[in-house]
């Protein structure tokens, strides 16, 4: 079995801007888990706890490097990936069928630059 690492963006709920945070983890679910039920840090200060984009890679190396590549970005192109995947900005963890992480993507990679 191997391990996946994760990208992940998580928003605030302060829309027509939230603000977004970038991030990378091997578990998924338990790090979404760890920013809604001991809010810190940027996460706790802003909100920032909605899943709504993540993609996934079996290279820890991979994933730090687009994880730097996407903190780079400027704040339009960030949105222009997360619309690209999430148009609606459901929250991707409250939402099974619009793009689950683990539970339903165990082994696929989800990638678009």
């Amino acid at each position: 079995m191997s391990t996946l690492f994760f990208v992940y963006i998580l928003a605030s709920p302060h829309f027509p801007r939230p603000v977004l945070y970038t991030g990378m983890t091997n578990g998924l679910e338990r790090r979404v888990a760890q920013h809604r039920l001991a809010p810190s840090g940027f996460t706790g200060r802003y909100s920032v706890t909605k899943l709504v984009y993540f993609e996934s890679t079996a290279s820890v190396r991979e994933a730090i490097v687009r994880e730097k590549r996407i903190k780079g970005w400027s704040r339009a192109k960030k949105v222009a990936l997360i619309e690209g995947a999430n148009p609606y900005w459901h929250d991707l963890m409250l939402h099974p069928g619009r793009g689950a992480p683990t539970w339903i993507l165990r082994g696929a990679s989800r990638r678009s630059e």
